[in-house]
């Protein structure tokens, strides 16, 4: 009977436990957990203290001692030591620690899959023995003591551990489990934040290399938050509600499972609400207020760029499928929203009609919206593809194998040029490595790394490799205009493409409008000119075929891929010559590939010149077609000036050939015979003092003003100061060039030029009006302002050009104190738009006091100024009451005074469709170099002297460009008419010299006497007096001006009354 009575209060007891089960095991578990938390903390904090008073206590007593601490060497190894060892082990550094992590990760998420398990099955929120899972359980929580432990000794601040996220979690899931022994009871309670431990998997997938991209991390970081944050919010709402209030007396619990909290949690968090499920108890309605406000802020932000970046990768991660039929160029390096919109601008601009490329661009980063937007805009020429050229597995995605050409675009505004350029370097070095035949062109910012490239395997710059340097082309063609006025208009119009909106509409002048659409093309010679000369192809191509012949390129033979500007008349055609000229389009070029003398000898028209069926033209002679256009050029009309007249020998002086080899004037060439050469000159004697004799009294030379300092970037001086230098200047024709700017920066350029003749240095700043003064400003030939910063203000880089924009304007103010006389004559200028310029004062005239002057009283200092960022021009464009003072800023870009890196962009798109025009564009522009010259002067870094010379004398003694005046010391009447097409062939015959254009003063009201440039003048155009041409120039010719060539020409009118009808000018 007692037996059954025990055995009946057992029963009770167990009921009433599993009754009061949220009442007492509840409180039984979270009690044990706060104390252990709680406790913890205060022993950390009693520990620091008692060690702090300890610690002082100490050093009052050791204080008379001199002893400053105590150490214990070895327990501080061996503590150093084992907490290394500890560390390594937990961040995965070694085998073993590859192992724990991954353990403690998996044994995380299987102690969170057992808590899925228990809350499916039972009803019950406290679990009895019986079930099997909790061994198993067990076993894990043991292993994250054993975890814990490890972290705790390792450690070096416990009570920034003891409060960390992943501490909280193990005293809330590990102590419950020793609880669970002393109760006989398993309590669900808070196992549910071992969710939060799936935090922890990106910092895992990274230690184990298995994420290794921004995105890939990105990705992880935000699903293992949002994840992490769902199931946690789900395990305390399902806590609270199978709990029920605590305080109140009637139980308010309801029987959810696991996953209708799930359930409800993801309808809370997407404020969808269906109301199916709801939350009854108050702290379950309490938890969820809060989440609402956070699950929001989470769901609004966490799960849209999650999915922008998934669909981003699946869009960008894709593999490209070339068309059949369709060509495919491949664009990667500096992939950004300014450069890629310029890029695809410039190459549709070029594209022919009949052509469907298709622009690929590999860029490392997802693109930008604004970028998307572009792509989207094009996306019948363009794709975007994510990856990068150094894989492998990006470039078969993107198909490199089969692709026309790789393009590698540069950051011209990079702070560290040297890091860009060679970056994009190894990007070429990967594509030649899978790929051999693949052609690619490269951006370089500085010319010295441009060495590296003909080192690359493969690497073939006849089969269509190029490299745009950005630093040789600008500092060459800043050189040249020096020499030069209007020779950077007159290039970048005939070399880069431009736009019709970019024209000066403020220009009136037909011919300059239609000479913006003719740009350098190449062309093959048909079989007719066959040993023709030169000089006799370019005459032909002028008056038959309206093109003007610049150079050719043998392609085969000894002298295959040199590029010969107006070569010398003992240089003929053959049958595989390709030429250089200048046309309007590739419908006009083809006229040299299909002319034939047969059958076009009769057709006045060039329009009409077409592909004929003609099955003789090799047997047939051209010699009577130029002979005809002799007879009619090149007949004396008058007497031909004898020697001692005023005629060639007056106004033309030539050098012996022989010259050009050797010593002049104690200057000898280098060994390439390219360039003037001296002996090494020292920085020291170099450098001038302001008030030295030599500088004050210098004329007509070349000031450089240099802006930077010992940490700058090199601008590569070299590239400024070669073409200044080219041997085919004479001794005379050099100019000094002084450097006014930094002395520590420009000692590290002149380790490159100091074997240049007639180089100078002064310290200073072109900031300084005194120090302008110095190197004498006022009476140079050009100042030119470089800027070696790379770096503007903060957060706006566009400040870089503060300095070049600020010594631009002190220099400007030097030469704009006008008298109150001056001002008033601008207005009263008589010259009309279509009448002919009038008569300038000669140099150095002075104006009297009788006859007021219609110019400016004062010389005008010519200015080149280098802009990092090409809209800082704007600068530049001053408005209000002296805008008729300041009206030459407005068109500073298109006159040459500004110069900009973005000037040469669209040299890729040109170089794709025609590597041969860069070829020109670099021999003209650096003056005469060649791949060929580039890898011979590669293996040293300076010139050197010497009396053998290695290049061959039809590529030495080459031409150079000159801006010659129509007239010198006579004028012909305005009455009197003389056409473009009479200076073009009587100057070509009777020097040699090449023109092909002509730099005409614009209408007045000019009083600064601005010139446009007018590319291929027609051939019946009216020349005036003040006209100037630009015109190549064999070496061994000194011509100052065209005088000689005017003598030769009968005025139009008189010479059309005696030629016959049948003799047309096309």
């Amino acid at each position: 009977m007692s037996h059954a009575h025990s055995h009946g209060g057992d029963e009770g007891w167990v009921e009433e436990i599993a009754a009061h089960c949220t009442d007492f095991v509840q409180v039984a578990f979270i009690t044990a957990c706060l104390s252990i938390f709680v406790g913890g903390l205060v022993l950390i904090i009693l520990f620091r203290i008692i060690e702090a008073i300890l610690t002082f206590i100490l050093f009052l007593m050791l204080r008379p001692c001199k002893v400053k601490s105590i150490k214990v060497p070895l327990l501080d190894r061996w503590k150093g030591y084992f907490q290394d060892w500890v560390v390594r082990m937990l961040s995965a550094q070694t085998s073993v620690g590859r192992v724990v992590v991954i353990l403690v990760f998996l044994f995380s998420i299987g102690s969170l899959i057992i808590y899925f398990i228990n809350c499916y099955s039972v009803s019950e929120f406290c679990l009895s023995f019986e079930d099997q899972t909790i061994n198993v359980d067990l076993f894990f929580n043991v292993f994250f003591l054993l975890y814990f432990g490890l972290r705790f000794l390792a450690a070096n601040d416990k009570l920034i551990f003891w409060l960390e996220l992943n501490s909280i979690v193990d005293f809330f899931t590990i102590t419950p489990v020793c609880i669970s022994f002393y109760l006989g009871r398993n309590w669900l309670g808070l196992r549910f934040l071992r969710a939060l431990r799936l935090m922890e998997l990106p910092k895992i997938l990274q230690f184990l290399h298995i994420t290794t991209s921004g995105t890939a991390i990105k990705l992880t970081k935000l699903l293992a938050v949002f994840v992490s944050t769902w199931l946690t919010a789900a395990g305390f709402l399902h806590w609270m509600e199978n709990s029920g209030d605590p305080w109140v007396k009637v139980k308010n619990s309801q029987n959810l499972t696991y996953f209708e909290c799930l359930y409800l949690i993801m309808v809370t968090m997407s404020t969808v609400g269906y109301g199916d499920v709801i939350v009854k108890t108050t702290l379950g309605r309490g938890f969820i207020l809060f989440f609402i406000v956070a699950g929001l802020i989470l769901f609004a932000n966490l799960v849209p760029e999650m999915a922008d970046i998934v669909g981003s990768t699946k869009m960008y991660r894709g593999s490209y499928e070339a068309v059949k039929g369709r060509k495919f160029i491949v664009v990667c390096g500096h992939i950004t929203l300014s450069s890629v919109t310029a890029f695809i601008k410039d190459f549709l601009a070029q594209a022919s009609s009949d052509e469907a490329t298709e622009m690929v661009f590999l860029g490392e980063n997802p693109p930008s919206l604004e970028l998307e937007t572009v792509f989207r805009c094009y996306a019948a020429y363009s794709c975007f593809y994510q990856g990068t050229v150094m894989k492998t597995e990006d470039l078969l995605r993107i198909q490199m194998n089969r692709a026309e050409a790789c393009l590698i675009l540069a950051d011209t505004c990079s702070v560290e040029p040297y890091i860009e350029d060679t970056s994009n370097i190894m990007r070429v070095l990967s594509i030649k490595n899978h790929y051999p035949s693949t052609r690619v062109i490269i951006q370089i910012i500085q010319s010295s790394n441009k060495l590296y490239l003909p080192k690359l395997p493969n690497w073939d710059w006849k089969k269509g490799d190029s490299v745009i340097c950005f630093a040789e082309l600008k500092l060459g063609l800043i050189a040249q205009s020096c020499l030069i006025p209007g020779l950077t208009s007159l290039l970048t119009s005939l070399f880069i493409r431009e736009g019709i909106e970019q024209m000066d509409f403020n220009i009136k002048h037909q011919s300059e409008i239609e000479g913006q659409e003719y740009k350098v093309m190449t062309q093959l010679f048909s079989s007719d000119f066959n040993d023709m000369s030169f000089k006799d192809a370019c005459r032909l191509c002028f008056v038959k075929l309206n093109l003007i012949l610049l150079a050719i390129e043998y392609q085969s033979g000894a002298r295959a891929n040199s590029i010969l500007i107006n070569p010398a008349s003992s240089t003929k055609i053959d049958g595989n010559t390709m030429g250089f000229f200048v046309a309007k389009s590739v419908k006009d070029l083809k006229r040299v590939r299909y002319y034939c003398s047969l059958c076009h000898n009769h057709i006045m028209n060039p329009e009409l010149i077409g592909k004929c069926r003609c099955k003789g033209r090799k047997g047939f002679s051209i010699m009577n077609q130029i002979k005809a256009v002799q007879d009619f050029f090149v007949r004396p009309e008058r007497p031909l000036p004898q020697a001692g007249s005023s005629g060639l020998e007056e106004t033309v002086e030539t050098e012996r050939p022989g010259e050009m080899d050797g010593q002049r004037s104690g200057t000898t060439l280098d060994t390439t015979g390219m360039f003037h050469w001296c002996e090494a000159v020292s920085f020291a004697k170099a450098v001038f003092k302001r008030k030295k004799r030599l500088i004050m009294n210098l004329r007509d030379h070349i000031v450089v003003c240099v802006f930077g300092d010992a940490t700058s970037s090199l601008i590569g001086l070299r590239n400024f100061v070669m073409p200044l230098r080219a041997s085919n200047f004479t001794v005379k024709e050099l100019k000094e060039i002084i450097f006014l700017g930094n002395l520590e920066y420009l000692q590290k350029e002149w380790e490159y030029i100091h074997n240049f003749p007639k180089l100078y240095v002064v310290r200073g700043s072109a900031l300084s009006g005194a120090d302008l003064r110095a190197v004498n400003i006022k009476q140079c030939a050009m100042c030119v302002i470089l800027s070696a910063h790379a770096k503007g203000g903060v957060g706006d880089q566009t400040l870089v050009d503060t300095k070049s924009i600020l010594a631009t304007m002190n220099i400007r103010s030097m030469q704009l104190k006008l008298n109150p006389t001056a001002l008033h004559i601008f207005p009263f200028a008589t010259n009309s738009p279509t009448s002919p310029p009038k008569k300038k004062k000669k140099k150095g005239e002075r104006a009297s006091h009788d006859a007021m002057p219609a110019r400016i009283p004062f010389k005008r200092i010519p200015v080149i100024t280098e802009l990092k960022i090409a809209s800082n021009a704007q600068f530049f464009e001053q408005r209000g009451g002296r805008e008729i003072v300041y009206q030459t800023y407005t068109t500073l870009a298109s006159r040459g005074t500004i110069f900009s890196d973005s000037f040469l962009d669209s040299l890729l798109c040109t170089t794709y469709h025609n590597h041969h025009v860069l070829a020109l564009l670099q021999t003209l522009v650096t003056g005469g170099t060649s791949p060929e010259l580039e890898e011979y002067l590669a293996e040293e870094a300076t010139l050197s002297g010497s009396a053998t010379i290695v290049v061959p004398p039809e590529l030495r003694n080459r031409c150079k460009m000159s801006l010659l005046p129509l007239t010198g010391s006579i004028t012909f009447s305005e009455s009197t008419t003389i056409f473009f097409g009479d200076v073009f062939t009587k100057a070509l015959h009777k020097l040699g010299i090449l023109c092909f254009a002509i730099y005409r003063l614009k209408a007045e009201p000019n009083p600064f006497d601005h010139r446009f440039v007018i590319v291929q003048p027609p051939i019946d155009l009216e020349m005036y007096n003040s006209d100037q041409l630009f015109c190549l120039v064999p070496y061994n010719i000194a011509a100052t001006d065209l005088t000689i060539v005017l003598k030769t020409v009968k005025p139009a009118k008189q010479r059309m009354s005696k030629v016959d009808d049948s003799v047309i000018l096309a």
